[in-house]
């Protein structure tokens, strides 16, 4: 294990040769195109211009270092569940939320080149494909509907498979633990790794059957589409050397060295761009203001072609109000001149949530799932993981990340009772004009698109969630006594605002200010529940502990969730929302900002509504759609 480190030390060192640059003198005199964040989008951008524009220059500006990211269980950590990784991150709390007994979310973002791809807990799954039904439910306008671009699941399916290589597991592996998939959804071009471990701990199949006991249908594979169902999911690993693949490798360290159109600035930050002429409608494309995160000084570079912001939701809303861009209210108030009137950006903030855990449980009757991770606490054991996870290929627990196996489920296929949710919604939609009928943040009150916006929103929501294959509640399990329940499409939405510190946004969460919300994690726990009266787990001697025998009634359970619930499972999104500017969007179809020449967003703030699934493969995704038609710019 030492020798590898200091092998991936010597490779990561070695970049100081390719073209990372640390300061302005070494950078050229303009570029075509800078990118503000070398993240999971940035990256991919930055990879597929590079690579489809040889006579173009490109220069990524990255507020982290290059450092090699392990994976979200690696040695020295002894059980899966440990913090660590060696690769940077920057921990953002929210503000409290009033309807969560004022709790406060807890989000992690990447702070290396390779962004969130590099530290998240590399779960690799697609949304569904109704989510981008949905997506363009909202979008609705002569706008988008006559777009060449397309947003749909046939318009966005393409980039999925382009965007990921596949391994399949072995024979004896795929046998050994039922794994299923289908090699037609992916074309194994990209250098972003996915596969299948190689080991699984004992008691995987406890969920599993449970869950089929309760009648839930085997998926083939969530690449599909088809998120309605038990899936097996792969992770964002090398399916040889059992290590994290992330955007700083794919789409940097392996194609950095060959392209010599290629910078990469670490250390620095895009601080706002800037229209010189004053109109960026007609002004051809902004100077980028960057300030050095070890000197704290700012200067200027030029781009000739475009601008792409790729920060991330969390910090690309920050960049565009600093540049004037934003709610004109809002930069009033912080003495920032307003050069786009755009409300929608900071707003729309939307990020998985549910009660943690949603259902806990006991054995009361002896259980042999061996191996466990208790297991690893034995010295020849862990001597062996340690070893596995250093052959050619790589074997045992250190192939592992958090999750391989989840549970994705539509409303409809959770209670019979669902209609009183739905007539709530549309109580909403009939009824709410204001911003309290909608429980909406007070900014959606100062312009009329915010509302017309989320009306749409709401409208979509409706038929997605009146949709027996699209999924309301996901439970991935990895381990353990408990089944979570994610909650993946909320009502409740947030806002991000600047702070006078760059890397410390305000984050306002509002979790749970739609009492629908509420409602659905209530349902969500519920059929949770159902599982430990199964035949696999009452055989197990399964007893209840959370919530508990004494929380049955709806009150009960509300007051459950209200106390017990993550506010962030690390999917921040929506910032900087494509919609029409009519109904409060940020940029449009070609992810163009709204009135900006030159200036585009590409990363997950750019989503309309949060998907039905974790955010690293749709991000890649991202950025291999908005680079197909490279060659023509």
């Amino acid at each position: 294990m030492r020798l590898q480190r200091i092998v991936l030390a010597c490779l990561y060192a070695a970049l100081a040769f390719c073209n990372v640059k640390k300061g302005p003198a070494e950078l050229r005199d303009k570029y075509d195109f800078i990118i503000a964040g070398g993240g999971t989008s940035g990256l991919t951008v930055a990879d597929r211009l590079s690579e489809a524009l040889p006579g173009k220059t490109i220069l990524v500006v990255e507020y982290g270092e290059v450092e090699y990211a392990a994976g979200i269980y690696d040695p020295p950590r002894v059980f899966w569940n440990e913090s660590g990784g060696l690769a940077s991150r920057i921990t953002h709390s929210g503000l409290p939320s009033p309807a969560l007994n004022n709790q406060t979310a807890t989000v992690l973002v990447g702070q290396v080149v390779g962004g969130s791809s590099a530290v998240n807990g590399m779960f690799f799954d697609r949304p569904s494909r109704f989510d981008f039904d949905a997506w363009t439910r909202a979008q609705e306008s002569p706008e988008f509907d006559n777009s060449p671009e397309k947003w749909d699941w046939n318009g966005i399916y393409p980039f999925f498979k382009k965007s990921v290589r596949f391994t399949a597991p072995s024979a004896v592996v795929a046998a050994q633990f039922g794994y299923t998939w289908n090699a037609s959804h992916f074309d194994n071009t990209s250098r972003i790794h996915a596969s299948l471990p190689p080991f699984l701990w004992g008691d995987i199949n406890v969920s599993q059957t449970s869950w089929k006991e309760m009648g839930v249908r085997p998926g083939q594979d969530p690449a599909s589409g088809d998120k309605d169902g038990i899936f097996w999911v792969p992770i964002s690993q090398h399916p040889i050397t059992g290590r994290r693949s992330h955007s700083g490798l794919g789409h940097y360290l392996d194609v950095a060295a060959s392209r010599p159109n290629y910078d990469l600035l670490v250390r620095h930050q895009v601080n706002r761009v800037i229209y010189p002429g004053g109109n960026p409608a007609s002004d051809n494309v902004p100077v980028v203001e960057v300030l050095s995160r070890d000197t704290g000084r700012v200067f200027n570079i030029t781009a000739t072609a475009e601008v792409i912001i790729s920060a991330g939701a969390i910090y690309t809303p920050g960049i565009l109000q600093r540049s004037g861009i934003g709610p004109a209210n809002f930069l009033t108030s912080r003495k920032i001149p307003v050069v786009i009137d755009l409300p929608g950006v900071g707003s729309n903030f939307q990020d998985h949530s549910g009660p943690r855990p949603a259902v806990n449980w006991r054995y009361t009757k002896p259980t042999d799932f061996s191996p466990m991770p208790d297991d690893m606490g034995n010295p020849a054991f862990l001597a062996d993981a340690i070893a596995g996870f250093n052959e050619t290929p790589a074997r045992g627990p250190y192939t592992l990340a958090m999750s391989n196996l989840a549970l994705f489920l539509s409303l409809p296929n959770m209670t019979a009772n669902y209609s009183p949710i739905l007539d709530k919604v549309r109580s909403l939609i009939s009824s709410g004009k204001t911003i309290s009928d909608l429980y909406l943040p007070p900014v959606y009150g100062q312009d009329g698109s915010l509302i017309k916006g989320y009306i749409a929103q709401l409208e979509a929501l409706l038929e997605f969630y009146s949709n027996p294959r699209a999924p309301s509640l996901e439970s991935a399990f990895a381990t353990g006594f408990n089944f979570p329940a994610v909650l993946l499409h909320p009502l409740s939405r947030g806002t991000v605002r600047i702070s006078s510190d760059p890397l410390t946004p305000i984050l306002d969460y509002r979790s749970a200010s739609n009492p629908i919300d509420i409602d659905l994690h209530i349902v969500h726990v519920k059929y949770l529940r159902r599982a430990l009266q199964t035949p696999t787990l009452q055989n197990l001697g399964a007893v209840e502990v959370l919530p508990g025998e004494n929380v049955q009634t709806d009150e009960e359970l509300e007051a459950y969730v209200r106390g017990n619930t993550t506010q962030s499972y690390m999917h921040p999104c929506c910032t900087a929302s494509m919609l029409p500017k009519e109904k409060g969007g940020v940029v449009g179809p070609e992810l163009k900002v709204h009135g900006a020449k030159g200036l585009r967003v590409v990363d997950i703030s750019v989503l309309p509504l949060l998907p039905s699934a974790h955010t690293s493969a749709l991000a890649y995704a991202i950025g291999e759609k908005v680079c197909s038609p490279c060659e023509k710019r």
